[in-house]
């Protein structure tokens, strides 16, 4: 009985695990959203949105040349997976005022597979 009750706590822990697995192939193909806006990796440059190379770790609003909203600029914010998932599941919820206008993204798994790429990429762009 307790070898039962051993393997179904296993198999569980298993299950979560992998559904809390990050993708960075499935993250990029989310990125096709973001593509529209933002650029990441070498040469990448600002276009409606900042680049996005060296995010993990970088404050709001500090790409140099971008401009940015006061919103942003002042939300005190410095980008990792926790602040990250917060903002890209609904933007103007967590910046109001923000000029990113994206209906956002609320999948977990999809959170994670774009984290997943996005903090591949340093801040010269090459891959980590």
């Amino acid at each position: 009985m307790k070898a039962i009750v051993a393997l179904a706590a296993l198999a569980a822990a298993m299950t979560l695990n992998s559904a809390q697995a990050q993708d960075p192939a499935a993250g990029e193909r989310s990125f096709a959203k973001c593509k529209i806006c933002h650029r990441i990796g070498e040469g990448a440059k600002s276009l409606v949105g900042p680049e996005l190379n060296g995010l993990d770790g970088r404050k709001a609003g500090s790409v140099p040349d971008f401009n940015y909203s006061d919103a942003n600029k002042n939300s005190g914010i410095v980008w990792n997976e926790t602040t990250f998932k917060d903002y890209i599941k609904d933007p103007r919820a967590k910046i109001p005022k923000t000029k990113m206008v994206f209906p956002g993204i609320k999948d977990e798994k999809e959170q994670n597979d774009l984290w997943a790429y996005l903090k591949q990429f340093g801040p010269d762009g090459k891959k980590k």
